[in-house]
């Protein structure tokens, strides 16, 4: 998943990481010493253990071969890997054995230079001349070793996974805001072109002194143009100020025909012919809120229809529908037309505010919206009071 980030997400987006991934560190290490404490400890336990057990069975041999008078067999003691084991006297003297070290007989256990425990045990109490029987181990040190290795790799192994799924989850939550800045853009650069085509048409129409009525009219439609870009602008910005509206009783029929004047000569250049069937219907809101919806939706299927063209527009039994011969939406963009800065198509026209605040002021209104819509053939737009 590739994300183009601006300086200021980028910045965000390495102190997220530094911040995940720093804390992750610390506590896995933190788990990974105390894991290791812990595993160490249990080794520890477990050898002791067995030299107390290994030990403790020499010692009845010892014990056993003196009462009994019988001969000591130590043939088998060391011959093991496992185990050095010696055997000393009153004196501390070593009688026999394979353990060279020096042994420090006032501790029952002590650790050498090599991390090897030796276990001194004092069971067998001079019999057949033995005081003293020192033991050691070889595989503490090995299996700490094999410990620390089984650590780090598990350690690595985890903290790269972590480290992957930190670096996925910072793209995942940067995407969203990339893609709002992306749509703001696009807002931007579209309202720039909205505002440009009838400004210039006004500076065009205004270089000579004397306008013709053709000029005329072109001036006063591209202000009208402007001054609908100003409302839907003003409208999705100031949506605050709803509760300082006046809601009236409006005849919808009147409303739609007094807007329908304004758009003709816009259907006119593109030679598209709207059919009206209108019965009288009365709705409680405010005014502009519904000239908002009549025009949003109307602008639409004159801007997106094709040249020479058809628009009906009925209102019957509460249900004010207006279809097109148009471009049509794609299906699976039908849920999206009403999220704010959406465009469902790429062809000039709109800067995806329309339609949003269409869905907006349906929703304050409790007006029921239903798109029905088909590529290259058209779209209906049905809404039920």
């Amino acid at each position: 998943m590739v994300i183009d980030l601006t300086v200021s997400e980028k910045r965000t987006f390495i102190r997220f990481l530094f911040l995940y991934l720093g804390s992750s560190l610390i506590l896995l290490l933190l788990i990974a010493f105390f894991y290791f404490q812990n595993e160490k400890r249990l080794y520890f336990d477990l050898i002791k253990s067995n030299m107390q057990n290994t030990v403790s069975k020499i010692s009845s041999k010892i014990i056993f071969a003196h009462m009994t008078e019988t001969s000591f067999d130590n043939s088998n003691l060391l011959n093991t890997n496992e185990y050095k084991i010696s055997f000393y006297n009153a004196k501390k003297e070593k009688i026999f054995g394979n353990l060279d070290k020096k042994i420090d007989f006032s501790k029952d256990i002590m650790q050498d230079e090599k991390e090897h425990f030796i276990l001194i045990d004092k069971s067998t109490l001079g019999h057949l001349g033995v005081f003293y029987i020192a033991i050691e181990e070889n595989l503490f040190s090995k299996k700490v070793k094999k410990l620390k290795i089984d650590i780090c790799l598990l350690f690595i192994f985890i903290y790269s996974f972590i480290s992957l799924i930190g670096f996925y989850l910072a793209k995942l939550f940067l995407k969203p805001i990339k893609e709002e800045r992306e749509k703001l853009n696009n807002f931007i650069k579209d309202t720039t072109h909205e505002l440009n085509t009838p400004i210039s048409a006004i500076l065009m129409s205004t270089e000579k002194t004397n306008l013709t009525q053709k000029q005329v009219e072109r001036v006063r439609l591209s202000a009208k143009r402007v001054s609908e870009i100003y409302k839907d602008l003003t409208y999705i910005f100031l949506q605050e100020n709803d509760e300082n509206k006046v809601i009236e009783k409006l005849k919808i029929n009147k409303l739609i025909e007094e807007q329908l004047e304004y758009f003709e000569p816009l259907a006119l250049k593109k030679r598209i012919k709207i059919k009206k069937d209108l019965d009288e219907f009365t709705y409680l809101a405010n005014k502009d809120d519904m000239i908002r919806v009549v025009n949003n939706l109307v602008s639409n299927a004159i801007k997106y229809n094709r040249i020479a063209g058809n628009i009906e527009i009925s209102l019957k039994n509460s249900v004010l529908k207006i279809s097109d011969t148009g471009i049509g939406i794609e299906e699976e963009k039908q849920k999206n037309i009403y999220n704010r800065y959406y465009r469902a198509t790429s062809e000039q026209g709109g800067f995806g505010i329309g339609l949003n605040i269409v869905g907006h002021i349906c929703k304050k209104y409790n007006i029921k919206i239903e798109v029905n819509s088909k590529l290259k053939k058209g779209t209906t737009f049905t809404l039920r009071f």
